[in-house]
């Protein structure tokens, strides 16, 4: 009998729109605001004072700003904004020096994409000085800018520092604000993770990761500060003595998802204290905790009880630190110190290498390609591969796609605009308007904030160019071309582009989750457990961004992840079942023979030297032979699992 014909699927794939749908994020009306003020305001004052020019150029500065504005804690807006803003005068001087000099401005603007592609690898802050750096020095070499020569550097610094000064217009009123509600938010996300055990297994992962990403953003954000602040700050110190509270209730709560499937639910006493000690970390309130819990039986519910009663004792007590829980995860090193192991690390790492090496080519290709041939105002090319090529926003393929799709839709309005508004004063409320969508889009996605952005610098051209309605094909003709460069000198000249690493990166997960197994059971000192098991949940939220990242990737990268992510799934249950595991040993369970959990480890170092040795999962069907109502039980089951997933040949 022939086989029925499968239906031809005329939809794009997966890889290709995944960009397409927008995040579903809340709004940023305070940002929406600063946005609006920021860019407009200096346009009127420039026209007010007879100098267009010089308000489009504080815009412009206001613009980067804006997009750098990504904190929430207040000190960290100031490096966020102002340090990036640096990078960009110098940039823009470097550029405005190298105006007209035809292939000295390609070398030097080559060069300043290979420091800016280096530095970019450092952390959140130096990639938006790297962007700032080479996206004012490809603006100052392809626009004509005001004499002398620094007028342009100090006019587009004034807009970045008009950006900073709304943003910090409500510290003396919230100074500690932010980090509160970040701690109270992370509590809360506790709360929820607690109401989800025992719902499906999606749930409550999806949950998790939730947890997960809140508890890493409320230690940058307190870390960041004490970083700055080494002596011993009592509201720092209080803060991060809360945060660290959480991490029993956090390694209990793998114990009690195993438990309420067993057993039936929790009671709804345990997630409501939870949410009670978030209000209280938000207003700050202090006293005697007041808890009504039920009485506890098993080693589960006893891990709950004790971790509630230690974060409520934590909580409400008025001494900064009153269990000495500051140095749980170590003191941030001095800046000196930080700053000299990320200067090594630039100079003697090979990506980091390899990443400058890859910008400044598209760079220089495209520097090159409009000396040589006559593309009007063509620092637009070059502004494409710039924000393209950032290594930290995304899929190179799938960001060039996007952009010139989101190019294409900020045209149309940028094409209205010029062909609809007169210039003058009508392009204050246009401004005001076109900027407000900037952080509203930037939530959404990559290709929406294209979308938002393009028309915003294209008004801003104009005020600089007078080119009107002329701008628009050429801008769209730049980015394409700009786009074109990337996609081949960006990416397909590099191998490693769509070969990816994601096989490697996973098998170091798997590792140092066999590492964790064997020092779970071990007698190791409680607060290294502690340390290693955030490391280990931090190190897999980011194999999880990069898998997520890479199913963007056309083939044969996207395919592979997609095959491959059951077992990022299937690691993260081993180490949540492994931490059930240990807090059952730590209320009352037996503990584990030392056979087994070797027996447990060598699977998992087996799993992971076969990730390294091969690109195509392997099913093996592990015994694992133990106790099936030990305390290991639910670990091997995860295990077993793991080893069974096999993926299809993709190379």
């Amino acid at each position: 009998m022939a086989r029925p014909a499968r239906p031809v699927r005329l939809s794009p794939p997966t890889w290709l729109t995944s960009g397409l749908k927008p995040a579903p994020t809340p709004i940023p009306w305070a940002a929406v605001l600063r946005a609006s003020v920021a860019l407009s305001a200096p346009i009127a004052v420039g026209l007010a004072v007879g100098q267009p020019v010089y308000g489009a150029l504080v815009s412009m500065g206001a613009l980067s700003g804006v997009i750098g504005d990504t904190a929430d804690a207040y000190r960290m807006r100031i490096f966020n904004i102002a340090v990036p803003q640096l990078f960009g005068a110098l940039g823009v001087t470097l550029g405005t020096l190298v105006y007209g000099q035809g292939w000295l401005a390609v070398g030097a603007v080559t060069l300043v994409a290979l420091v800016s592609g280096m530095i970019s690898s450092i952390g959140a802050v130096a990639s938006v000085s790297g962007l700032l750096l080479l996206l004012n020095c490809v603006v100052g070499a392809g626009l004509p800018m005001p004499e002398p020569w620094w007028t342009a550097p100090l006019l587009l610094s004034l807009g970045g520092l008009f950006v900073l000064f709304l943003a910090l217009l409500g510290w003396p009123l919230r100074r500690t604000a932010p980090e509160r509600a970040a701690v109270a938010a992370t509590y809360r996300a506790v709360a929820e993770l607690y109401e989800a055990t025992g719902a499906t297994t999606a749930a409550y992962d999806e949950q998790r990761h939730a947890v997960t990403a809140s508890l890493n953003q409320s230690y940058d954000l307190v870390l960041a500060r004490r970083a700055r602040q080494h002596g011993r700050a009592p509201h720092l110190v209080r803060l991060l003595s809360q945060l660290n509270a959480l991490v029993p209730l956090l390694e209990a709560a793998p114990a009690a998802h195993l438990r309420v499937r067993l057993l039936g639910p929790l009671p709804a006493a345990i997630p409501a204290a939870v949410r009670e000690l978030a209000d209280a970390v938000e207003e700050g309130r202090t006293g005697t905790p007041v808890l009504d819990l039920p009485e506890p039986e098993r080693p589960a519910e006893k891990a709950v009880d004790h971790a509630l009663r230690y974060a409520a004792t934590v909580v409400h007590q008025a001494e900064p630190d009153p269990y000495n829980v500051d140095d749980r995860l170590g003191r941030p090193a001095a800046l000196r110190v930080r700053a000299r192991r990320a200067a090594r690390a630039v100079l003697f790492s090979e990506a980091s290498w390899r990443y400058g090496l890859r910008l400044a080519l598209c760079i220089g290709l495209a520097q090159a390609l409009v000396s040589l041939i006559a593309v009007p105002r063509s620092y637009w090319v070059a502004l494409t591969v710039t924000f393209v090529m950032k290594p930290d926003f995304g899929s190179v393929f799938s960001r060039a796609v996007l952009r010139a799709l989101g190019t294409a839709a900020g045209l149309v309005l940028a094409a209205l605009v010029l062909a609809e508004v007169p210039r003058g004063w009508w392009d204050v409320p246009v401004m005001m308007v076109l900027a407000a969508l900037i952080p509203a889009f930037s939530a959404k996605g990559y290709a929406f904030q294209t979308a938002a952005i393009t028309p915003v610098i294209l008004l801003l051209s104009d005020m600089l160019n007078q080119q009107g309605f002329d701008l628009v094909l050429p801008r769209l003709y730049d980015s394409l071309i700009g786009c074109a460069i990337t996609l081949v000198a960006g990416y397909l000249l590099w191998p490693e582009s769509w070969h990816t690493r994601i096989g490697d990166r996973l098998a170091d997960a798997v590792a140092d989750t066999a590492a964790y197994v064997n020092g779970a059971f071990s007698a190791d000192d409680r607060t290294a457990r502690h340390r290693a098991r955030r490391k280990l949940y931090r190190d897999l939220s980011t194999v999880r961004s990069e898998f997520q990242r890479a199913l963007t990737e056309p083939p044969p990268t996207g395919p592979r992840a997609a095959a491959w992510w059951p077992l990022v799934v299937a690691v993260e249950r081993i180490v949540d079942a492994t931490t059930a595991a240990r807090i059952r040993v730590a209320h009352g369970a037996p503990a584990p023979d030392a056979a087994e959990v070797a027996e447990v480890e060598r699977e998992l170092r087996e799993l992971s030297e076969g990730l390294r040795s091969t690109d195509t999962l392997v099913e093996v069907r592990a015994e694992l032979p133990g106790d099936e109502n030990g305390v290991l039980a639910p670990l091997r089951q995860e295990v077993r699992a793991a080893r069974a997933i096999a993926g299809p040949d993709l190379r």
